[in-house]
């Protein structure tokens, strides 16, 4: 691409861009239960900040053609009424997908979304015929990223495709994110999110456990589920079958 094209691209009303995101994946079990929204508020208000707002897939995988008939626009309703946020669907018997693509939800893959200008010569082979070139190769290792001041409320640190190492303790109301493994050498209040694009051998590591929400590759805790055995000690937390656990160090 020529450089004036691509100046004036910049200077165009939108760009169109592929990108990636961490969503919340809400797997749907029982719609019909009575008890669904019940417990659902109650875990909401556990961690209200956590929740409010934020985008949901609803994972309907589980759900069969002998799965009771729900309304689908009436639960993306409810949910919303909790500041839950649906956005996609993923799964699902035909009659449960129509109902979800009625209510204005996106079909979502099980896997990481292909790039848009992958989709886009998918949909039309004709389109940008002009070879791409690669993208360089990832990095295949990123030293982790170090932090030595406190973590102060209302902050998000991110460590993009490494680790996140803390030397001083995070603040209630911040958020420490990595795709690889945190460790923080303080008190951890606030939220830390360990292994966000899907690395299920992240851990997290803390010298007090005082978090309002911890989570590893999705799977996540509210401070109300924290045990005694490791609440305001030396704790690694970690999945293993599918449960996220807490050890004290």
């Amino acid at each position: 691409m020529s450089s004036a094209r691509q100046g004036a691209d910049r200077d165009g009303p939108f760009q169109l861009r592929g990108n990636s995101f961490t969503m919340m994946v809400l797997k749907v079990n029982d719609p019909a239960s009575p008890d669904f929204f019940t417990q659902l508020a109650v875990k909401v208000r556990q961690a209200p900040n956590f929740f409010r707002n934020a985008p949901v897939v609803l994972d309907f995988e589980d759900l069969t053609e002998e799965t009771p008939r729900f309304d689908v626009a009436a639960l993306v309703t409810n949910l919303r009424a909790l500041y839950l946020l649906p956005v996609g669907f993923q799964g699902g018997p035909r009659a449960v997908q129509e109902g979800a693509l009625a209510a204005g939800l996106t079909p979502m893959p099980a896997g990481r979304a292909a790039k848009l200008e992958s989709a886009a010569r998918a949909a039309d082979p004709q389109a940008g015929a002009a070879p791409v070139p690669a993208p360089p190769p990832e990095p295949v290792y990123r030293p982790a990223l170090l932090v030595t001041e406190p973590v102060r409320s209302g902050q998000q640190i991110y460590a993009e495709k490494t680790d996140l190492v803390i030397t001083a303790p995070v603040s209630p109301g911040a958020e420490v994110v990595a795709d690889g493994n945190i460790h923080v050498y303080g008190a951890l209040r606030g939220r830390a999110l360990a292994g966000v694009s899907g690395d299920a051998n992240a851990r997290i590591f803390c010298h007090s456990l005082e978090a309002e929400v911890v989570s590893v590759a999705g799977l996540y805790r509210v401070s109300e589920d924290f045990g005694n055995d490791v609440l305001k000690k030396p704790v690694q937390i970690f999945l293993r079958d599918g449960y996220l656990h807490m050890e004290p160090l």
